[in-house]
């Protein structure tokens, strides 16, 4: 990562942290953006303001704490004010998005499905035109039968690779879960796509978000601009 983009995505997580109210319930992402997030609200909370929120993964409830902002849970808490997490690829018009390269896809997008309203941040880099092109779309799925969970979604025209955590070691989510990185030539129909990896037996969810960020503040030279969902 260049210092440019460091500036950037501080400049955006900022932005994104003083969308957040007194009183509001927060989801916090994860990611390198989302890490200038929580080291933001940080800060806002040590001047005052109360909030408390639900972190997407061990990661980022590890920040959280370390710049004093108090955790709940959905089991006391099953209702988001304000979700603000980052993205792998946006597409442009629709807001349609790729996340999962951090390894929190579950629950960013349990936290995103209890969130009212879900902003996403990042950089210019993760603008596109058609969804996967460039990022592979991640897939967690269950332990047993991975195997046979990755032929099924190889009929899908997925070519799906077990993630690695370093050497032979399989990547393991919070969820105890594994990951597919699953390369497409394009994504043509997103929803369509999310619908049949999601009806995969063996697949516990798909890093395919459709139609739930309301608005993207995207980081560039000029400065962060707000790009909202189009139909």
């Amino acid at each position: 990562m260049t210092d440019t983009q460091d500036e950037q995505k501080q400049a955006v997580g900022e932005a994104a942290a003083a969308l957040v109210e007194d009183g509001m319930v927060v989801g916090l992402g994860t990611g390198s953006t989302a890490r200038f997030l929580v080291d933001a609200l940080g800060r806002r909370v040590g001047d005052g303001l109360r909030i408390v929120a639900i972190p997407t993964s061990e990661r980022t409830a590890e920040q959280a704490r370390s710049v004093g902002i108090p955790l709940v849970g959905l089991d006391t808490h099953p209702r988001i004010d304000l979700t603000v997490d980052g993205a792998d690829e946006i597409e442009l018009g629709s807001l349609a998005l790729i996340k999962g390269l951090g390894g929190a896809l579950l629950r960013e997008k349990i936290v995103a499905a209890a969130s009212k309203r879900l902003v996403i941040i990042a950089d210019e880099s993760k603008l596109v035109k058609r969804l996967g092109r460039r990022t592979p779309v991640p897939v967690e799925v269950v332990r047993f039968g991975w195997q046979a969970t990755a032929a099924h979604l190889r009929e899908l025209g997925a070519e799906p690779i077990l993630r690695h955590a370093g050497g032979d070691v399989p990547f393991i989510t919070d969820g105890g879960n594994l990951i597919l990185d699953c390369k497409f030539d394009g994504i043509a129909d997103p929803r369509a796509s999310e619908l049949a990896i999601d009806d995969v037996v063996g697949v516990v969810e798909s890093g395919l978000f459709i139609n739930r960020a309301e608005c993207a503040l995207v980081a560039g030279i000029g400065g962060v601009r707000r790009i909202v969902r189009e139909g």
